[in-house]
């Protein structure tokens, strides 16, 4: 064999390795048509298109690539704003369940009232009678943590 022969040889080999070694860039216009390349436009996103396996990479050329260490970020981030959320949700639910109970104890509460004429309450180790204009105070607390609890 002589040296011509091995040239040949050797570049028919390395021929379609340096072509695709080059890339083929896939780049969407302003009107929506698809356009193919071996150059990167500027001002559009391209897309790095494997001829071998006929799979696409993504390359922005305009907008940030996300390293994986932003990728993390996000996922964190987000990961905080659903914690954040199920706390919230946590809150509302115990208040909701404490302005129901507020409506369940004033509700008994102006049961009670309306029922015994006398009521009995201890004051400084002292048991008494409440009078009837403490009792009509007692009973518009009540109505009032009932209208706002109910």
């Amino acid at each position: 064999m002589t040296i011509k022969s091995l040239f040949l040889i050797a570049m028919i080999t390395l021929a379609p390795a340096l072509a695709t070694s080059a890339g083929v860039y896939k780049w969407t216009d302003d009107e929506g048509v698809t356009h193919f390349g071996d150059r990167k436009p500027r001002g559009h996103n391209t897309e790095l298109v494997n001829i071998r396996s006929g799979k696409s990479s993504p390359t922005k050329t305009t907008g940030t690539s996300s390293s994986p260490r932003e990728k993390l970020d996000a996922i964190d981030q987000r990961r905080q704003s659903g914690q954040e959320e199920q706390k919230l949700t946590a809150q509302d639910d115990a208040q909701r369940k404490q302005k129901q109970a507020n409506c369940e104890t004033a509700r008994s509460n102006l049961a009670v009232l309306d029922s015994n004429a006398r009521i009995k309450v201890e004051e400084n180790g002292e048991q008494r009678f409440l009078a009837p204009e403490e009792i009509q105070e007692q009973r518009d607390r009540f109505q009032e943590i009932a209208d706002t609890n109910c």
